[in-house]
């Protein structure tokens, strides 16, 4: 009784076989739901909840897919035929949607090398702005002149990215011209103090000044200073104002651009 109970068609299947694609289902379910899981505990930190939820949905369905497919020969349903039917409206809809799709996959590889985050000053396709969002499909940022750019993540990926806040620390440099008849070496110890009593100018790396040139109008003085990257502008824009008004202070000279010409000798005053 038993055994007939196991082993009867219905239609073609057997109750083994029903049994063994409903496992098989649950079994996916399971692995799907673990898998997803997983996902958001490793990710949580790297993307934002909307598309951490997006990629967990394709990857559990994605899962639930493949058994659906594995089980149709066992409950007596040949999967050949949809396949093919499935294959032609792949095929269309690929061809129909590749920017999309190369987009998806961009974004993707995006959300798991990082190269750009959330808050992150970037240089991307000439456009610099502030990360603003990072999507499945598309990277947001705001530039420095409030205006929200989208840009497609597939040309993220291939883009050179200038990223300007990811390594701590950054460098702003000056050139100050000062007077030939001026003191360079009195000049540079004003810039440097001047920097030294900044609190945000970095310590290590050391800042530096020194003479970097004898231009045509001016001792041109190179001024390297390290920040925050988060106080990076604020702090060189603030100290450039400060070092013009220590050097005035210091009766030092920032000269306008000058020209001397000579006409030669007055005709009265040859021999």
């Amino acid at each position: 009784m038993l055994e007939w109970f196991s082993y009867e068609v219905y239609g073609s299947v057997t109750w083994f076989n029903l049994v063994i694609a409903v496992l098989i289902f649950l079994v996916a379910l399971v692995i799907g739901k673990v898998l997803s899981v997983q996902l958001r505990r490793s990710l949580k930190e790297k993307m934002s909840r909307e598309n951490l939820d997006i990629l967990s949905k394709i990857i559990n369905y994605g899962i639930l897919l493949i058994a659906i497919i594995w089980i149709m020969p066992t409950i007596g349903i040949e999967p050949s035929g949809l396949m093919v039917a499935g294959g032609i409206v792949a095929l269309a809809i690929g061809f129909a949607s590749q920017s999309i799709i190369g987009n998806l996959i961009s974004g993707l590889f995006l959300m798991g090398e990082r190269p750009v985050k959330i808050g992150d000053l970037i240089n991307i396709s000439d456009e610099l702005g502030i990360v603003e969002d990072i999507h499945i499909i598309s990277t947001t940022i705001r530039t420095l002149d409030g205006n929200f750019v989208r840009i497609p993540n597939e040309t993220v990926f291939t883009s050179i990215i200038t990223n300007y806040t990811s390594n701590p620390v950054r460098r702003f440099d000056y050139k100050v011209g000062i007077s030939y008849a001026d003191d360079a070496e009195l000049a540079v110890k004003v810039i440097k103090n001047v920097i030294n009593d900044h609190p945000l100018a970095l310590i290590n790396p050391a800042p530096q000044v020194f003479v970097e040139e004898l231009g045509d109008n001016s001792v041109d003085i190179l001024v390297r200073v390290w920040s925050p990257s988060t106080e990076w502008y604020g702090v060189k824009m603030e100290l450039l104002w400060k070092i013009k008004a220590e050097l005035d202070t210091a009766g030092i000279e920032i000269p306008f651009p000058q020209r001397v010409l000579w006409f030669g000798a007055e005709k009265g005053e040859e021999g």
